[in-house]
């Protein structure tokens, strides 16, 4: 009679023994890094060794990739072309040329009144042989708004050509 429950309590301790060891085995690590990896795939040591940390309680929901479904709206007719959606953001042809001749107006009123300054800090400068102000009694006073004057036509320069390249790049 003392056999029998010698083998229940040697059973018992059996299936603890297993059910540990697959406890064990499904413990699920959170391993840091720029992509965060969560693994069963680590012992105890590995884990400790890349500095991952197990979270034993949470429960993990491992969801499949989804395909984006094809959008109805781009689908392509039978003529080969796209119909395309107000949502996407395209633009009626004649408000797009309307747009593009305000832009053009601009950039010209733009590049006339920055020709006009050229124009101005050029005869000022008078080729580096503007005449003295009466303030600049001290020459140096002189020489320091000949280099701001012809700084100033050098900034003014760029300022044109980069609004020629401007309008040269519209339709």
């Amino acid at each position: 009679m003392l056999i029998r429950p010698f083998s229940l309590l040697v059973g018992l301790i059996s299936a603890l023994l297993l059910a540990g060891a697959a406890q064990a085995q499904s413990i699920v690590y959170r391993c840091p890094g720029p992509p965060v990896l969560y693994t069963d795939a680590l012992t105890a040591k590995e884990a400790q060794a890349k500095d991952c940390r197990s979270i034993e309680g949470t429960p993990i929901t491992v969801l499949p990739a989804t395909r984006a479904k094809p959008n109805p709206a781009a689908a392509p007719n039978s003529a080969g072309s796209e119909v395309r959606g107000s949502s996407e953001g395209r633009i009626d042809p004649n408000q797009q040329r309307t747009r593009d001749g305000e832009r053009r107006r601009v950039l010209e009123t733009e590049l006339r009144e920055a020709q006009e300054r050229l124009d101005a800090l050029q005869r000022d400068y008078a080729g580096g042989n503007a005449e003295r102000r009466g303030d600049e009694k001290n020459y140096q006073k002189y020489l320091d708004r000949m280099a701001e004057l012809k700084a100033s036509i050098a900034r003014q320069e760029v300022d044109v050509q980069a609004l020629k390249r401007e309008i040269s790049k519209l339709p």
